[in-house]
């Protein structure tokens, strides 16, 4: 038996191994065993399967996902307003639909013994809507961190291929998984929170299909039987906690929306931007990139400055490019040996903001 043949032999065993050792469907699992089984039948009449390699990679995709493995959920109103709290400045109202979203949630675990007959019934998907920095991705992040789950995004803009979401067919070249169960083998649960996020920016070329994949996705009543084109066999997405941010709901199909619960996030003003930067994004950035409070000291006097170097916009993200402009030239500075605290002011602040 040359090195081939011992090779060979040796993976049939491992794949075997593998699929013994994971919880699947029972149907999958046997339909898995007879893959190998014909492998193992070629190998004996010496007819090694030209697909040997696509079967081995079906097998590790097939065995790599939480079929049944989840995380627990932290239905602690009190941890996830604190956790809100800590991670976004003002937005009250938004915070409070966040918390009584996450009651319903919590309400819905308790109670769900005694409605099962009915059925699971959930709260709307939230879909945070505003101008770009207004904060809507990092409000998903929040809300995975409050519920102590994973956290996967697919980033939606200029998606235009519905495979992209629902793979493509193992019959087809380049076959592969879709986000969706991609996702899912990255949070490595089977209910992670998900974020569909920029769901407006959806190509115009196969609109209409990638909006029915969303509507699928996102209904209760559809997606506890979500069919992968690769996969090629039902996963359970009715524990996956959806989430999605669009700019605008213009571009989103009537049908999605009516499975979503809109939520419009405020522009910020500078009073408001220079908070948050303060408390929030300059603590962040400088821990990030190894420096300390010893290190940088941003004058009071400058911050309408670092907020508004070049004009107006609603969101935070010129203000965190310039406070990491900033922390990158500090660092700099210190790795080639500048002694003492770097102070930002007024005479030496166009030294660190290229755009002022």
């Amino acid at each position: 038996m040359g090195k081939k043949e011992e090779d060979l032999l040796v993976e049939i065993k491992r794949l075997e191994e593998q699929i013994a050792s994971v919880t699947l469907p029972p149907d999958l699992k046997e339909r898995l065993k007879a893959a190998i089984e014909r492998l193992r039948l070629a190998f004996r009449f010496e007819n090694y399967s030209k697909n040997f390699d696509e079967i081995s990679r079906y097998v590790d995709w097939v065995c790599s996902l939480p079929w049944v493995k989840q995380s627990d959920d932290i239905l602690d109103l009190g941890h996830a307003r604190k956790v809100l709290d800590e991670n976004h400045f003002g937005l009250i109202q938004t915070k409070e639909r966040i918390l009584e979203y996450l009651a319903v949630l919590k309400l819905q675990k308790e109670r769900q013994k005694e409605r099962q007959k009915e059925g699971k019934i959930r709260a709307p998907i939230l879909c945070f809507v505003g101008l770009v920095g207004t904060g809507k991705t990092t409000l998903a992040y929040s809300i995975a961190q409050a519920l102590g789950r994973k956290f996967a995004r697919i980033p939606f803009g200029g998606l235009g291929d519905p495979t992209f979401l629902r793979g493509r067919s193992r019959m087809l070249s380049e076959s592969e998984p879709g986000q969706i169960i991609k996702a899912l083998k990255y949070a490595g649960t089977k209910n992670p929170v998900i974020l569909l996020d920029e769901l407006d920016r959806v190509a115009e070329e196969n609109h209409s299909t990638i909006m029915g994949v969303l509507v699928e996705l996102l209904d209760p009543q559809q997606n506890d039987r979500f069919v992968d084109y690769y996969i090629d066999y039902p996963f359970d997405l009715s524990d996956v906690l959806f989430i999605t941010t669009a700019n605008n709901t213009t571009n989103i199909s009537t049908a999605v929306l009516d499975r979503l619960e809109p939520m419009q996030m405020p522009s910020y003003s500078d009073e408001e931007k220079i908070t948050i930067g303060k408390n929030y994004i300059l603590p962040r950035t400088m821990r990030a990139m190894g420096l300390t409070a010893n290190d940088l000291e941003i004058s009071p006097s400058i911050w309408p400055k670092i907020v508004r170097p070049l004009g107006f916009d609603a969101g935070v993200r010129t203000l965190e490019r310039n406070i990491a402009e900033i922390c990158r030239k500090v660092a700099k500075l210190i790795v080639e040996g500048k002694q003492g605290k770097i102070i930002i002011n007024e005479n030496n602040l166009g030294e660190f903001i290229q755009s002022w």
